[in-house]
């Protein structure tokens, strides 16, 4: 049975809560019945994430592994394209840390494409009635920082493994008490459209 590594985000920015997280944790209790799914909760470190994410990967040698982030001001899931070698964070990490203008990998690649079928991935979430689209890079914060890594270590290590990001966009009870709207998503909405984004990677010959 082919292994997926799917990874989330503990809350930052000061939030009691990280969507990408919560729907990791469902997939750690549902499992698949097409893959075995090794889940992980990174902290919002620019230290630790990396290695962390890097070790996971090196360990399991997995046949994909998906990506899950938190982006404010989103509506619908938005599968990332690019992943760049910029580390440029708007706010600190949660140990404190802002990374300004900086190299994820000195002297690393300017950037990497995904390498799972992200159009196919939209298409998926859709097709379950879950809000998705494309999107063109994964930013310049933690989300940005793990995706290059993971694609980094990949090309590095000769790994097969098809790699993409996906963001959600705000649970609902993050925006109460908001003093202007944002776009947010239910849960099981979310939860949904990851499925369906695990089928897309079950369809595909993994270990190609």
């Amino acid at each position: 049975m082919p292994t997926l590594l799917l990874t989330g985000f503990e809350p930052f920015g000061g939030a009691s809560i990280n969507p990408s997280a919560e729907v990791v944790r469902r997939f750690a209790i549902d499992g698949s019945d097409a893959l075995e799914i090794v889940t992980a909760i990174l902290p919002v470190d620019a230290l630790a994430a990396p290695r962390l994410l890097s070790e996971s990967l090196l360990d399991l040698r997995p046949d994909a592994c998906m990506m899950l982030g938190q982006a404010d001001g989103y509506a619908a899931l938005a599968v990332e394209r690019v992943a760049v070698n910029l580390c440029d964070f708007t706010i600190p990490d949660n140990a404190g840390v802002q990374r300004i203008d900086e190299p994820i990998v000195p002297g690393g690649p300017a950037a990497y494409f995904a390498t799972a079928p992200v159009s196919d991935i939209v298409q998926a979430a859709r097709a379950a009635d879950v809000p998705a689209e494309l999107s063109l890079s994964a930013g310049a914060y933690l989300c940005n920082m793990v995706y290059y890594t993971a694609l980094h270590v990949c090309s590095l290590h000769n790994l097969a493994t098809r790699c993409v990001f996906i963001h959600l966009p705000s649970l609902p009870a993050q925006a109460n008490g908001d003093h202007r709207p944002r776009p947010t998503m239910a849960l099981e909405t979310m939860y949904s459209g990851v499925r369906a984004a695990l089928r897309v990677l079950t369809e595909i010959p993994l270990n190609a």
